[in-house]
C-alpha cells in the first residue's frame, strides 16, 4: 500500500481542516500517481474536496464511524479492518492513503511506500504527519531537484519544495532475498 502527503518543514500537513499551501505541480503529481487507483481517506478529508465529492477516476474508500454515513460514488468503511477487507482483491501498489492525519496514522503500518512532497517552509498547523526521517523502518529512495512554487498558479510564489519517495526497509530486504 502507498501513502501520499505534502508536509511543511516541521512535518505539518494541515490547519483547521485545510491544506497548508496549494501548489499546482504537487496537485498534478498527486493526480498522476493516484489516477485509476484506489484512494483511502477520512470523511473530514472529503469535506475539503471540490463540491465535497469523491475523486473522479479512482475507487474511493472513505472511513467514517457514523453508522448512517453514505456518499454517492464511494465505499464506506467503519474501521481499518473493514477498509482492508474491501482491498482484499486489490494489488497493494494500486492503493493510496491520502489523509487526513488520523487516517495516515492508522494506515502507515500497512504502507510500503510513502510519496512525500516536502515544502521548505513552516506554516501555522494543527495536524502533523510522522517524521519518517527519524523512523528506521523507512528509507529515502528518491528526492527530486528543488523546485519553487509560482505566484501565478499557487497560493504563494517562491516557496521551495521537492518530491520524495520512501520505501519500507523490511520489504526491500525481502525482495533482495528473492
Amino acid at each position: 500500500m502507498n501513502l501520499i502527503v505534502a508536509v511543511d518543514s516541521e512535518w505539518g500537513i494541515g490547519c483547521r481542516d485545510r491544506l497548508l499551501i496549494s501548489i499546482r505541480a504537487d496537485l498534478r503529481n498527486f493526480a498522476r500517481l493516484t489516477k485509476g487507483k484506489t484512494v483511502i481517506y477520512g470523511s473530514r478529508t472529503l469535506e475539503t474536496f471540490p463540491n465535497k465529492e469523491p475523486l473522479k477516476g479512482r475507487r474511493n474508500i472513505i472511513l467514517s464511524r457514523k453508522p448512517d454515513y453514505k456518499v454517492e460514488n464511494a465505499e464506506i468503511a467503519r474501521s481499518v479492518d473493514e477498509a482492508l477487507a474491501l482491498l482484499s482483491d486489490e494489488a497493494p501498489s494500486d492503493v493510496f492513503v491520502i489523509g487526513g492525519g488520523s487516517i495516515y496514522g492508522q494506515f502507515l503500518p500497512y504502507c510500503d511506500c510513502c510519496y512525500i512532497t516536502k515544502i521548505d517552509k513552516s506554516f501555522e498547523k494543527d495536524t502533523f504527519f510522522k517524521n519518517i526521517d527519524e523512523d528506521d523502518t523507512f528509507r529515502l529512495v528518491y528526492r527530486s531537484s528543488l523546485r519553487f512554487s509560482d505566484s501565478e498558479t499557487d497560493d504563494l510564489g517562491g516557496v521551495g519544495y521537492f518530491f520524495t519517495k520512501y520505501r519500507r526497509i523490511s520489504h526491500e530486504t525481502d525482495k533482495k532475498g528473492e
